[in-house]
């Protein structure tokens, strides 16, 4: 079933489009603009051209998505095969299925709200034209990476988003930028140049490097030792990508450091990278070597998670100062713990709820990133004490609407049932409650107790926060003194803005925090800027999507189900 007929034809020429245009859009967003279509400066003109081309590619996204044969979501389609490095036996080969279709259309959605959302609300740093090339150039390689169908593209496609992602926060981001930078770089160029001797190492012993003929044959033209020396390898490159506990300490460093875009982009695509290199490559290629190690991963997914937890309880107490945007970066560990716990599963319950959570923490997480930005942008700093102030009035006083989205936000996080966050993790604990035959019951049972006290504790931080950002905290309870507290008074929608954003709006744009009034002030209660009108056009999506994935998981699951099925059975439906 299709919602509209496609021929295959024109579905190869999407799917190739969907991957090679924001490339082109990159090389063109570094090229003087035509005059007629510069409008008001330069500047304006290179952030409409890219919102013009991820528009274009979010559209393709869709109408590929509508023109997917949801009866058959296990068969690739919109396949191109094309050989490339003969010797090699390297081709250009794309196709998507069930696993990686949700994946693609989530890209090309985040990628252009970060579009939209930068025309307006641009940070500040260098050239324009810049920023807009290096987003265009990460975008191409995330969906070239969840679209490719051979090891080596793969590995290309893996490392194309590196070097752009880099830039944004070195050049784009705040405090510590450079730090982060090099830090995220090292981090994930060590664990590459390991997970490509484990992709040459599959390619070689197997004779092919086609990721379908692979996963086809499950394994069985490796040996046992190869497996595991593949999986150690591999696994190890994209768990930092993912990121793994202890191989994350890259990622809180580069959230707090990276512009609203980049950390939205980061959390909501890049981590899924790593989790998406587990489902197709490792879980059909070397299912013994998996199953070795199955119960390492898990048992490093639940450390993840209550670790995850606990440091952000320790963040979001009164007086630690901490981080707000740093939380959340922690919060993301615990998250794709718990994918990583459904994928160790190696059962079609764990590894449908860990594909069903990598969806969901991209729309939760992408929409928290935004929201923490918001915050920053009206209060000048994302420090906790100070969010919760001591007038007891916080954002439900301040920008009631924005306050209530960022409670929405932080409750669908906690995973409560009917949000899409709720799906995944308890999918991932039944995958645990009965793993795979050859797997410890006992100790995957064990796993699934400690994940679900996990979540206990992310029900705490998240509603910590939401108490102490939304609601504040009372005057005799806070830890400032009154001179701490004249000091970090919020901005009001008309005092000034931080160095970081301003001039950051191109000329004439609309929405900006100094156009609007938020109405009456009081001494006690400033009053900010609430929801801008750009700001609603960017999160509405995510909220929605939020929304129908938790009240009708079928649409998700419709998808993930028959192509998991059929890759844990190593082709075979």
């Amino acid at each position: 079933m299709t919602v509209i007929d496609i021929s295959p034809s024109v579905m190869q020429f999407l799917l190739a489009f969907i991957v090679v245009a924001p490339l082109l859009g990159a090389l063109a967003a570094l090229l003087p603009a035509p005059p007629g279509l510069k409008g008001r400066n330069p500047d304006q003109a290179v952030l409409r051209h890219g919102v013009t081309v991820t528009g274009a590619v979010l559209v393709a996204a869709i109408v590929l998505a509508a023109g997917f044969d949801h009866d058959h979501p296990a068969t690739m389609q919109a396949t191109t095969d094309i050989s490339w490095i003969p010797a090699l036996d390297v081709r250009i080969h794309l196709g998507i299925d069930g696993i990686s279709l949700p994946l693609l259309v989530l890209t090309a959605l985040l990628t252009f709200l970060c579009a939209l959302y930068s025309y307006f609300k641009l940070p500040a740093g260098p050239s324009p034209k810049a920023f807009v090339a290096l987003v265009l150039v990460l975008e191409s390689g995330t969906l070239a990476t969840f679209a490719v169908l051979d090891l080596l593209l793969f590995f290309l496609a893996f490392e194309m988003v590196l070097i752009p992602m880099y830039f944004l926060i070195a050049r784009w981001g705040g405090d510590q930028r450079q730090a982060a930078a090099w830090k995220f770089i090292l981090y994930t160029l060590l664990g590459s140049v390991v997970m490509l001797l484990g992709l040459l190492l599959i390619g070689l012993k197997s004779g092919t490097f086609d990721m379908v003929a692979l996963a086809t044959d499950n394994g069985r033209g490796l040996t046992t030792s190869v497996q595991v020396i593949a999986v150690l390898a591999i696994g190890l490159g994209l768990a930092v990508k993912t990121p793994m506990w202890p191989l994350h300490s890259w990622l809180p460093d580069a959230h707090t450091a990276a512009p609203t875009v980049g950390s939205v982009l980061l959390a909501g695509v890049l981590l899924k990278m790593g989790t998406y290199g587990f489902v197709r490559i490792l879980l059909p290629v070397a299912p013994d070597g998996m199953r070795t190690f199955a119960p390492y991963l898990a048992a490093f997914a639940v450390v993840g998670i209550v670790y995850g937890s606990l440091a952000c309880l320790a963040l979001a107490r009164t007086g630690a100062k901490g981080d707000l945007k740093r939380l959340i970066a922690y919060s993301s560990v615990g998250h794709m713990g718990f994918v990583l716990l459904g994928i160790a599963t190696m059962t079609p319950t764990g590894v449908n709820g860990a594909l069903f959570a990598n969806i969901a923490h991209g729309l939760i997480t992408g929409l928290l990133f935004f929201l923490v930005g918001a915050v920053k942008d009206r209060y000048g700093t994302v420090d906790l004490d100070t969010l919760a102030g001591a007038t007891g009035a916080a954002l439900y006083g301040r920008a009631p609407r924005l306050g209530a989205l960022l409670a929405f936000a932080a409750v669908a996080s906690l995973g409560l049932p009917g949000l899409a966050g709720f799906w995944g993790e308890m999918l991932t604990l039944f995958g645990a409650y009965s793993p795979a035959e050859g797997l410890s019951r006992p100790a995957f049972r064990t796993f699934m107790a400690i994940g679900a006290f996990g979540t206990l504790l992310t029900a705490a931080y998240m509603l910590i926060v939401v108490r102490r950002v939304c609601m504040g905290e009372h005057a005799p309870h806070s830890r400032l003194s009154p001179d701490e507290q004249s000091q970090q008074a919020p901005r009001t929608a008309d005092g000034p803005q931080s160095a970081g954003t301003a001039g950051s709006q191109p000329s004439g744009a609309a929405g900006s925090p100094s156009s609007e009034t938020a109405g009456p002030r009081t001494a006690t209660t400033p009053q900010l800027a609430d929801i801008h009108p750009y700001e609603a056009a960017a999160w509405t999506p995510l909220v929605a999507l939020t929304v129908l994935a938790g009240l009708w998981p079928a649409v998700l699951l419709g998808l993930t189900d028959p192509a998991v099925q059929q890759l844990l059975a190593g082709g075979k439906s």
